[in-house]
């Protein structure tokens, strides 16, 4: 299988070095290339072609974002990321057409437009929130929203041209809990198996 990760650190030098999102995005490579899988990797931060990115994702069954949330969403060079590589995909219509809705099928759903069905998306995020504060009526800023709440805007980007949405994974607390961000990161690997597996499973399935 063919997987493209992307990550999303953006540098702020004697702050933010991008040291944990580089050993998620090393574990995610080795742990897939043990087991046969081809692996490309873009590192935003260092520039990009669009369509060369574009032709990544049309190869590829399964796309990772690894990121950091900063002010609770990936870094804005991901936003410009998106921007460009999923405008290039529509201009040339590798990605989608359009958002699903014709004249001549006025009752078709928008967001049915996209042609990247088959293939699979999820998120490796570093979060300083503590994973209990998601999901929780009693957290005065949440209020029991979701860590896929939070990030509707960075998965539904993908699901608008045809892609299953896995489950998430996420390192919490990251500045406060050493401990549980080591055995997060090994932990990474089963989560990787375990999407593998579930869109193994959906493309027999269709």
């Amino acid at each position: 299988m063919k997987v493209h990760l992307l990550n999303a650190h953006l540098t702020y030098p004697n702050w933010s070095e991008g040291t944990l999102n580089k050993a998620m995005a090393e574990k995610a490579v080795s742990h897939l290339a043990d087991r046969g899988h081809e692996v490309t990797v873009t590192k935003i931060e260092d520039s990009y072609d669009p369509e060369l990115e574009v032709r990544r994702h049309l190869e590829a069954k399964l796309v990772i974002l690894q990121t950091p949330i900063n002010w609770f969403g990936p870094p804005w060079i991901y936003k410009r990321y998106v921007d460009e590589v999923f405008n290039a995909g529509l201009h040339s219509k590798k990605l989608l057409d359009n958002d699903g809705r014709t004249r001549s099928d006025p009752a078709r759903q928008y967001g049915t437009g996209g042609h990247m069905h088959g293939r699979g998306f999820f998120t490796a995020a570093t979060w300083t929130a503590p994973a209990s504060t998601f999901s929780n009526g009693d957290s005065v800023l949440f209020e029991g929203k979701s860590v896929d709440d939070l990030l509707l805007s960075v998965s539904t980007n993908y699901k608008f041209v045809g892609y299953t949405l896995l489950e998430n994974y996420g390192l919490y607390d990251v500045f406060r809990d050493t401990t549980d961000v080591a055995a997060g990161i090994e932990d990474y690997a089963t989560h990787l198996d375990k999407q593998l597996a579930a869109l193994d499973g959906s493309a027999q399935s269709s």
